[in-house]
């Protein structure tokens, strides 16, 4: 006899979720082998061309193609604000490991990220952070760090500082340190609120790198422009940049 609908809808439905779960089971090899893949190419192309933008290019697909694979759906809102608008400091809300692939993905030209100099302590990791240009950042050495910054800064490129520091551990907003703050003011450089929704939700912190496929969503405000601002508006512009992320942080 011909199987019923129902039957088969629960077929298709049960392929499904064994298709999901084998998804999410490979996912924490994947994120390794695409990264260490990804690193080893982007080095390659950087020592052989020495085009750190053929190496940018590379690595930014290469980020939206293992967020596919990974079966994270991303959608971008805002791009309009910051396409055309130079050189800018981005300070996006941090909930997963999730948040800088997503951001290196889908951010408009070769954004340089600040990162803990204890990254650098991996061979491969530390290579494919120098090849891209990422910024090592020494937090015990707060004005060191403040001046490797403003270093970066005037390589005319755009800056990601997560202003969090690190990654919530229970999805609210923490307290913002005034590293990007300040140097947007010693710069003049335009600072841009980021949200990054759903990649908690997707791959939570202790997760070890497995991610769940969903759908994550990148708010992009308008630039915040500090010109003319002094060091004591400090925090006043992290109050602002605050506001601006909260109208989308749901806590996950």
């Amino acid at each position: 006899m011909p199987e019923s609908a129902p039957a088969t809808a629960d077929r298709v439905l049960d392929g499904a979720v064994d298709e999901s779960g084998l998804r999410v089971a490979l996912s924490p090899y994947l994120f390794r082998g695409m990264l260490v893949g990804m690193a080893a190419v982007a080095i390659g192309i950087h020592r052989t061309t020495g085009s750190r933008t053929l190496a940018w290019s590379f690595a930014k697909a290469r980020a939206r193609d293992l967020a596919a694979m990974l079966g994270v759906e991303v959608t971008v809102h805002g791009l309009e604000h910051v396409v055309d608008a130079g050189p800018v400091i981005y300070a996006p809300s941090h909930q997963s490991h999730l948040d800088i692939l997503t951001l290196l993905g889908h951010l408009p030209g070769a954004t340089r990220f600040a990162a803990k100099r204890e990254l650098w302590r991996h061979a491969v990791v530390g290579g494919v952070l120098d090849t891209l240009g990422m910024i090592p950042i020494d937090r015990e050495a707060g004005d060191r760090s403040i001046e490797v910054l403003n270093e970066a800064a005037a390589e005319a490129s755009s800056i990601v500082i997560f202003p969090e520091g690190t990654r919530s551990r229970d999805g609210s907003l923490r307290d913002f340190k005034k590293g990007a703050f300040v140097l947007a003011i010693a710069t003049g450089l335009p600072i841009v609120p980021v949200c990054c929704r759903g990649t908690r939700r997707l791959m939570p912190r202790g997760s070890r790198l497995t991610v769940v496929p969903g759908p994550v969503d990148v708010f992009i405000e308008p630039p915040i422009a500090t010109t003319g601002l002094t060091y004591e508006d400090r925090d006043s512009l992290a109050a602002r940049v605050r506001e601006a992320i909260l109208q989308h942080h749901t806590g996950w």
